[in-house]
């Protein structure tokens, strides 16, 4: 069944390119909509009943590809930076062709990042109504007591949001430090540093460890594993059902 959707959306959706890179090579006319060229990103085409084209040579839906990556820390999830800041990208081979994160680490956290260019799990991994849960291992200065834990479980609200774990295990804690378990159902951003902040901990050190049935496990730095797509949906929605 044929789907009507605007070009630069198309080719985002296909992981084909970014919906800017997408909508930077349509206004530059490198992009062909039965065969005539279109340089307004909103042209509506119905997919895969359109022929459409870049550069003259006609696209298709892409191998769907899913990888578990072991983020370093120091590097940042974005494609590029302004900045110049190393990203994911200068680690990650070209060979994936373009694949994105689903969710985002911060520039310090280091952990379990996926990447897919199959829009539809990654729509569904990062859905808030689907509690998919993110677990992370977390080192704070001080001494976080179970009084703390259950605060954090229950929310606190910084700069007018709403920060809440769906739970908070304590595995050792100290004067000096605290190592905790942490797990969300939802990806705000930095929600855990702000929310310890809030309760006057300073996180140290942030490894995500698991995300949904996915887990880190032994992978190394910097290294990345393939799952088959196949799997990745049985995972995902045979478990569910």
């Amino acid at each position: 069944m044929s789907k009507r959707l605007t070009v630069d959306r198309l080719l985002s959706k296909l992981g084909i390119a970014s919906r800017g890179t997408s909508q930077e090579w349509i206004r530059a006319g490198r992009v062909r909509i039965n065969g005539r060229v279109r340089r307004d990103p909103a042209t509506w085409v119905l997919w895969p009943a359109d022929s459409v084209s870049i550069d003259d040579q006609p696209i298709q839906d892409p191998v769907k590809r899913f990888f578990l990556f072991h983020k370093p820390k120091g590097i940042i999830t974005t494609r590029s930076d302004e900045k110049g800041r190393k990203t994911i990208f200068d680690v990650l081979p070209a060979n994936f062709g373009f694949v994105h994160a689903v969710g985002r680490l911060d520039q310090a956290t280091s952990g379990l990042l996926l990447l897919t260019n199959d829009s539809a799990l990654s729509s569904y991994l990062t859905d808030p109504t689907h509690k998919v849960m993110r677990t992370y291992l977390v080192t704070v200065r001080g001494e976080v007591t179970e009084a703390e834990a259950t605060e954090a479980t229950a929310g606190v609200v910084d700069r007018g949001e709403r920060l809440q774990c769906h739970s908070v295990k304590i595995q050792k804690s100290s004067g000096r430090e605290s190592h905790l378990e942490v797990v969300l159902t939802r990806g705000k951003n930095r929600e855990i540093r702000r929310l310890f902040k809030s309760l006057g901990h300073e996180v140290t050190r942030l490894r995500r460890i698991q995300y949904g049935h996915f887990k880190l496990e032994d992978l190394p730095s910097g290294a990345w594993r393939e799952i088959p797509i196949e799997d990745v949906r049985k995972t995902l929605f045979v478990r569910r059902s």
